[in-house]
């Protein structure tokens, strides 16, 4: 579908009506109010609220007025499509909104950007966002990251700060009740399961305790790690990753054949819960509000949080561990906070203010608008304390978490193309969550993550044509092969020559083609 938008005579129409943020603060973008309208989906917030505290203060500041438009608000969403099929919906209406704002806009912008959907940013961000031009020339990678096959960025991200997201964690009571160290190794680790499966450790009477699960049952095929397999190369489940310089797929490799090899024995045992497919996201509050999870692989802040239970569960102590040494003595954490999201904003092909757009985006990597993206509104969520924004108690002590606090009241939005702080997050980590980072911090277990390509038409089309139908296939014999129904040694070599069959060599050749491209290999 080829759109053709007359993008120079917006270009040149558009009158900057007034200067860059002056010294003494002042964010004003434009004398008169200026409306502009926005499209945002994303499955937190599926349509942008003009009456949010922060839009409403970021309002005041640069005379910008955001007017929703979205369409698609009330499409499903899930982990694969994102918002894309309400991108698809607003495209197909033929008319494109002042800005868009999106999660996995990304691929979105950069297939439809070079056709004239949407404007391309290099030469706005130059001429007139220092901030934006600031970030990007201290993160060249960042901008190599986004930009799309032609050269040029189409979209503003959303930046994760920090390091660490997901670790191991396991009932750190419950070891010693048995009189076990903290497993150390892979094989210390699946002891130390074993017990817990038959040493009846939460001291019932019964056998009932679940030794691992996972809210997102992917966080069981990231155990292939401990057999020096991957499962991953970013923070999206199931993707590529750099090996040496070169593209692969996690699961074609010999190490993660070893991995669920394991896995299927571990599942068969019992040390894996059985229902780890299907309990979904409730499982960690239900399993360790009823005392019976073990061990898991999630998040640092949110994990540690359960230690709450132990007003409700005698000696209740759910800690991170270091990651197990693997089978060759390697010590890696897979999970890390990827530096770039798919996400994030771009302006629209037929916007007629696009000085004021590229200056109102600017505005969010300033000082106060950073702060405004991560903190919320002044005085409502927070506080200047010393020089630095500190949460109210009325936050920090709520029974909602924090963060959805904030994504009600238009903060920390990831279709909002900001840079994220880390220390929002931070103030509300326990003192288990901080442990925990310090050790992974003083261990250096983080590896380098994939961050991801862009295709010219030709990449794109064979990757279209391929790589749905082999990531179905991968995903169906992982997903047999756990739960015993075949064998991953024996079907090793069929399942390699099917993976052929489908096309995989073709896909790693663009992926490859595009990598080197994209990044100077």
């Amino acid at each position: 579908m080829k759109l053709h938008y007359a993008l120079t005579a917006a270009l040149v129409s558009a009158v900057l009506t007034s200067p860059a943020y002056a010294a003494d603060e002042d964010y004003t973008i434009v004398d008169e109010p200026l409306e502009l309208t926005i499209q945002m989906n994303h499955a937190r917030y599926p349509v942008y609220k003009e009456d949010w505290p922060v839009e409403q203060e970021a309002r005041k500041l640069t005379n910008i007025h955001l007017q929703d438009v979205t369409i698609g608000a009330n499409m499903r969403t899930d982990e694969n499509s994102g918002r894309t099929e309400a991108l698809n919906l607003m495209l197909a209406g033929g008319k494109i909104p002042d800005i868009v704002g999106s999660s996995r806009l990304k691929d979105f912008v950069n297939q439809y950007g070079p056709e004239g959907a949407f404007l391309p940013l290099n030469d706005l961000i130059e001429e007139h966002a220092p901030n934006l031009k600031k970030y990007f020339d201290e993160r060249p990678e960042i901008q190599a990251a986004i930009s799309a096959a032609d050269g040029n960025m189409y979209y503003i991200p959303y930046l994760p700060d920090g390091k660490y997201g997901r670790a191991y964690f396991i009932r750190y009571d419950w070891l010693d009740a048995l009189g076990l160290e903290v497993p150390q190794t892979v094989d210390e680790f699946e002891a130390a399961l074993r017990a817990f499966k038959t040493q009846d450790p939460n001291g019932n009477g019964e056998a009932d305790e679940v030794p691992y699960f996972a809210r997102q049952w992917p966080e069981l095929i990231r155990l292939v790690t401990l057999w020096d397999g991957r499962s991953s190369g970013s923070d999206t489940y199931h993707d590529f990753y750099v090996d040496n310089g070169e593209i692969k797929h996690p699961y074609a490799g010999e190490g993660y054949r070893e991995g669920i090899k394991n896995l299927a024995r571990w599942y068969e045992e019992g040390l894996i819960d059985a229902e780890i497919f299907t309990r979904g996201s409730s499982s960690r509050e239900f399993l360790l509000s009823e005392n019976l999870g073990g061990a898991t692989h999630d998040w640092f802040a949110s994990t540690s949080g359960y230690n709450r239970l132990s007003s409700e569960i005698e000696g209740f102590e759910f800690k991170a561990l270091a990651p197990p040494a693997s089978i060759s003595g390697k010590r890696i954490e897979e999970h890390r906070r990827i530096p770039i999201k798919p996400d994030g904003w771009a302006i629209g092909g037929t916007n007629k203010h696009p000085i004021e757009t590229i200056k109102y985006f600017d505005f969010w990597f300033t000082e106060k608008g950073r702060r405004l993206a991560n903190f919320g509104a002044e005085g409502i969520q927070y506080d200047m304390i010393d020089g630095e924004p500190i949460f109210k108690d009325s936050v920090l002590n709520s029974d909602e978490p924090v963060n959805a606090q904030l994504w009600a009241v238009g903060s920390q939005l990831q279709a909002r193309g900001f840079f994220q702080d880390y220390n929002y997050e931070k103030q509300w980590s326990n003192e288990f969550a901080l442990e925990g980072i310090a050790l992974y911090d003083e261990g250096d277990y983080l590896i380098d993550q994939f961050l991801g390509v862009a295709f010219n038409a030709d990449e794109q089309r064979v990757y279209d044509r391929y790589w749905g139908s082999i990531r179905d296939y991968m995903l169906e014999r992982q997903q047999s092969w756990v739960l015993g129904n075949g064998d991953v040694v024996a079907d090793w070599d069929d399942y390699m020559a099917q993976l052929e069959k489908l096309g995989l060599s073709d896909v790693l050749e663009v992926m490859n083609s595009a990598y080197k491209r994209q990044y100077g290999q």
